[in-house]
């Protein structure tokens, strides 16, 4: 008789661990299903790009608006929304013009640069300064400055490490790259889940599009969108760069916009 009960408690006792087993194993389930389901649903942010000219863009994103590198004077900015955010990236005049940032600050706009164009600028403006490194939120969208500088022999003093900024900007897990005008730095190279790239080339200034793509094709963004590719002898290849890029990788989505309306 104790045998037959001791058999029938055991049997209660595996039957009840398969239940929390099999309940375990389908909340397991469940929460794999729910993560999946979100991330299916994950929505792009609403993005827009306004090219300018050249290095310039107006970037609308959510409710909010950026300008990157303002410069070409009031005009090319009629019809625009204010910005909340001005980021400029170093002193060169095709991407700083203190008439032109005069023209399109106002009282709501964040304005961040590196510290030489802050000494550039002066106080007028108010800027708040970002060093290689540092970062700021504001509305719900942080700006990282990102080193950007030469690292070839014969254009080191173009663009001096420690000086400038590229940035990378973000919002809810979603990072757009701005380079600024720099090499292929270890800094680029090492930049990690980027949604959206804008990626200089330019000879003598910055680098030729076999450097470009070399360097995208180690940090590998969803996007990338060549811009600044005015050179000294004219526009670079960017079909080249394409080419390149998605020889490398197949994945990476090259957008090409117009950045020398001027030639149209």
């Amino acid at each position: 008789m104790k045998n037959i009960m001791g058999f029938l408690l055991m049997l209660v006792l595996f039957s009840a661990c398969k239940e929390k087993e099999k309940t375990t194993v389908e909340t397991a389930d469940n929460q794999m299903e729910q993560q999946d389901a979100a991330t299916e649903t994950a929505v792009t942010p609403e993005i827009e790009i306004m090219p300018i000219s050249h290095a310039s863009f107006v970037m609308k994103w959510g409710d909010k608006v950026i300008y990157l590198d303002p410069v070409g004077g009031a005009s090319a900015y009629e019809g625009m929304r204010a910005a909340d955010m001005i980021l400029i990236t170093h002193t060169h005049g095709d991407h700083m013009d203190p008439a032109t940032l005069k023209a399109v600050m106002n009282d709501n706009a964040k304005l961040f640069t590196p510290q030489a164009v802050a000494d550039k600028l002066g106080a007028d403006f108010n800027p708040t300064v970002l060093n290689n490194g540092d970062s700021e939120a504001v509305g719900g969208i942080t700006v990282n400055a990102v080193a950007m500088y030469n690292i070839t022999e014969g254009r080191l003093n173009n663009h001096p490490e420690g000086v400038g900024n590229g940035y990378v900007i973000e919002s809810d897990g979603y990072r757009v790259y701005v380079s600024g005008d720099t090499e292929g730095t270890p800094e680029m190279r090492s930049l990690e889940n980027i949604d959206k790239a804008f990626v200089c080339m330019n000879l003598p200034y910055t680098m030729d599009v076999e450097q470009a793509a070399d360097a995208v094709l180690d940090f590998a963004p969803a996007e990338v969108i060549p811009y600044h590719y005015r050179g000294k002898d004219g526009l670079h290849d960017i079909d080249k760069f394409k080419s390149l890029v998605n020889k490398g990788n197949a994945d990476i989505e090259v957008t090409f916009m117009d950045w020398y309306p001027e030639r149209n």
